[in-house]
């Protein structure tokens, strides 16, 4: 019999990528899905690249209801809207992978700090960072995971293998990421109109970006000590992709090929990341619609600057892609499975 599934908040690019995915899985069926501006509207009006493959409708939010439909839960919901919802599924035993940044902090401090009051503090401890990458073994037998954001998938999986093996200095790591414009979500926002992004590139939210504090206690909590980094993001005129460029110093003089070693040891065994041959880096066009991470790496061998590129889709890799690994590490079904998708072609 298949899992159950339901989306809360399903018509934003994340909601729509999901549905992507899940009618491709084998074991999964898509049985609710909750919309306040859609409503009763069936889900292949609102988005008709379903046509002919879901015609579930919309409707308003009912926990009561979604549970009565669902196994398992993924809230596509803002911020603090996900902490209102996400602790009544929880109480009614219902598994949830949480795609906003309200389950992704262990210390409910720091995250008031750069968003808002949390009134479900009490579940931060119950609740997994959602890097299959790193915390694959918790997100096993977790109940909520907090879905990782994009820019810090693609920035931590440049960064674990060197941080975990004290192969590079903690001071000055710096992250400079490219996002395509769909990261800022669906709502008519001015700074997303084609006019404003249309024939342009900008730096925004220096120093203040919410993702900072997620990446940083993640490598705070690898390497055993606080890791500040400065993160730079950029919105360029593109639909989709992240391209994040990490600048680095080595510890010691290693080679090119060291370091290429290191990532390949690292990540053998990882379905979703792909290492890139020496004199090879990676562009977000070839991952682009796959749930793949792929890296590139290179070393000036005479004083140990290093800089690591890594491309992610951030709609797949970087939210609902890592969101449906997610589901399968946490329901035992093959890692990979509903996300065996080549990228797109060009």
């Amino acid at each position: 019999m298949k899992t159950r599934v339901g989306i809360i908040g399903a018509t934003g690019y994340t909601g729509v990528e999901l549905l992507r995915l899940l009618l491709r899985h084998p074991e999964v069926e898509v049985t609710a899905l909750t919309s306040q501006k859609y409503a009763g509207v069936p889900i292949d009006q609102v988005f008709p690249s379903l046509m002919n493959h879901l015609q579930v409708k919309c409707e308003e939010l009912s926990v009561d209801q979604i549970s009565k439909k669902t196994d398992f839960v993924f809230t596509a919901v803002p911020h603090k809207t996900a902490m209102e919802t996400v602790p009544l599924f929880y109480k009614g035993g219902k598994r949830v992978v949480d795609l906003s940044a309200d389950f992704r902090f262990k210390d409910a401090m720091v995250y008031e700090r750069w968003y808002q009051k949390h009134t479900s503090a009490d579940l931060l401890p119950e609740s997994v960072y959602g890097l299959p990458e790193l915390h694959r073994e918790k997100i096993r037998g977790a109940k909520i995971v907090g879905n990782p954001g994009c820019y810090p998938t693609g920035a931590l999986i440049g960064l674990i293998p060197l941080v975990q093996r004290e192969m590079i200095s903690l001071e000055g790591i710096i992250i400079d990421s490219k996002s395509g414009v769909s990261g800022a979500g669906r709502d008519v926002v001015l700074g997303s109109l084609f006019c404003e992004v249309n024939e342009g590139v900008k730096a925004y939210k220096i120093f203040e970006h919410r993702h900072l504090p997620e990446i940083e206690q993640e490598l705070s909590q690898q390497a055993g000590k606080k890791v500040p980094v400065t993160f730079v993001p950029h919105l360029i005129p593109m639909d989709r992709g992240i391209l994040t460029t990490l600048y680095l110093t080595l510890t010691k003089k290693w080679k090119t090929e060291e370091v290429l070693n290191t990532f390949q040891e690292h990540y053998q065994k990882e379905p979703f990341v792909r290492i890139y041959p020496k004199g090879k880096l990676p562009n977000t066009k070839e991952v682009r619609g796959s749930n793949y991470c792929d890296i590139g790496i290179k070393v000036n061998e005479a004083d140990g600057r290093t800089v690591i590129v890594t491309a992610i889709d951030n709609l797949v890799k970087g939210a609902s892609g890592e969101a449906v690994q997610n589901m399968n590490i946490m329901l035992g079904f093959p890692e990979t499975m509903g996300l065996e998708v080549l990228p797109l072609s060009p």
